[in-house]
């Protein structure tokens, strides 16, 4: 079977090729082919892959291209990981909605509704080519903001695109270790970026009252000291990590401006700094890679634990497999007709009765031959509904926003998604922030003028 991966010659790319090396999943991929607009970085990831390939031994072989049509065509599997406009476009995401007071995370803040209206044109022609040259894959999708794109794509792959997350899979592993657990239920949902472990059951009964109970265990992973004892236990679950977001968002922006480096400068300097040192020095490629990637991944929210006082993540709450791990769990399920359960970005159907079936919800999915059918979660508590309902109808308001074929009407319906988000504190710094986004990114000059 033939693996694509857009975004090819992303910093992380190497983490899918390393998992399949390790057999994870065992999915029998023979072929990676590699696609990127950037045939420079392209290279350099093409040669810590050869690294990595040359200590396994035996590994699948790799491929590289710039030329979409030619990677996806007899594809199995496509996976997404692209970045429309690169690191600068997260830098200037993150810079125009900070210097108005607002969070503008590439995800969960502004900077996420920007980073989609880029976004969304890109994915759905590539999912359109996807759709005409190999209409049997599954577009497993990584691009953020992974929820409304993933939503988007289903408009025209229907449910052969699923969108993946790493977030749900570390709270749900380190709430296990916490319980001395080595098989749970859970019962997690949400949105992408915008989830809840509701119960934790180990043989036939729940054992997260316990965990909440239990001040010590509770704060032996990142969740419980992020959020604190107080507020979990009001709530009566675990929020996702980038809750932290919505219920501290005045400590996080205020962390992030007396840092004065966003995460997307971090990174943009870091990146830089990897893919020159590999061109000088190819050699020494994935020596290097290893080195980025663990400041990288000791940094990751370091915002959220900068408010909270918590400082660098434990090595307990980074251990383990990302998304890597699940996009490899993906495919061997579908693969092998395994009949895993997995927490994906799927179509709700009737999951979640607050949302309509079309909304791309995050739940447990039932995954064999046939793909992912989630698991009906039922009602869920009035506060989580509300605030699930109003991100989802910022996301739909971005998604027609970048495709609507009128200018004027995109840029009012931009404006609306903005004016809507709940982090964004009047309609007036939403126009503010708009007007921001479409002076300084190219991409949005041109699509609302």
């Amino acid at each position: 079977m033939r693996l694509t991966v857009l975004g090819g010659g992303g910093f992380r790319v190497p983490l899918v090729y390393q998992a399949l090396l390790e057999g994870h999943g065992d999915v029998g991929i023979e072929e990676v082919v590699l696609h990127d607009v950037d045939a420079r970085r392209l290279e350099a990831i093409g040669s810590v892959l050869r690294q990595l390939a040359e200590q396994a031994g035996r590994a699948p072989r790799v491929t590289a291209t710039t030329d979409l049509e030619a990677a996806v065509l007899g594809a199995s599997f496509v996976f997404s990981a692209i970045r429309v406009g690169g690191l600068q476009g997260r830098v200037i995401d993150e810079r125009v909605a900070l210097d108005h007071g607002v969070l503008g995370q590439e995800t969960v803040g502004p900077g996420g509704l920007a980073y989609g209206l880029r976004t969304v044109p890109v994915m759905t022609r590539i999912a359109e080519t996807v759709a005409r040259l190999a209409p049997d894959a599954w577009l497993i999708n990584f691009t953020n903001p992974a929820g409304m794109v993933t939503e988007a794509l289903s408009r025209v792959l229907g449910d052969r695109v699923v969108g993946i997350c790493d977030t749900p899979q570390g709270l749900c592993r380190r709430v296990a270790r916490a319980l001395g657990e080595d098989r749970m239920w859970f019962d997690y949902f949400g949105l992408n970026h915008l989830g809840w472990l509701r119960s934790a059951r180990a043989r036939g009964r729940d054992r997260l009252p316990e965990l909440l109970a239990d001040e010590a265990r509770l704060t032996s992973f990142e969740e419980g000291r992020l959020f604190g004892v107080r507020w979990i236990r009001a709530l009566g679950m675990i929020p996702n990590e980038y809750l932290y977001y919505y219920y501290n968002n005045a400590e996080a922006v205020r962390a992030i401006s007396e840092a004065g480096t966003t995460r997307g400068e971090f990174l943009l300097a870091q990146q830089e700094s990897f893919y020159e040192s590999v061109r000088a020095h190819p050699e020494h490629a994935l020596a290097e890679w290893r080195r980025v990637r663990h400041e990288r991944d000791r940094t990751y929210l370091g915002e959220g634990r900068t408010a909270a006082g918590l400082g660098e993540r434990d090595s307990c709450d980074v251990e383990g497999g990302g998304y890597e791990e699940i996009a490899l769990a993906l495919m061997a399920a579908i693969a092998q007709d395994r009949g895993d359960v997995l927490i994906l970005n799927v179509r709700n159907r009737s999951a979640i009765p607050s949302l309509d079936a079309d909304a791309v919800v995050e739940v447990p999915c039932y995954v064999d031959a046939n793909g992912p059918v989630p698991v009906a979660v039922g009602e869920v508590p009035q506060y989580a509904a509300g605030l699930m309902n109003q991100l989802k109808a910022v996301e739909r308001a971005v998604i027609d926003a970048a495709l609507t074929g009128s200018p004027d009407t995109a840029l009012d319906t931009a404006f609306l998604a903005l004016g809507l988000h709940p982090l964004v504190p009047s309609t007036v710094t939403a126009g503010k922030i708009l007007d921001g986004y479409v002076e300084q990114h190219p991409q949005l000059r041109t699509r609302f003028t």
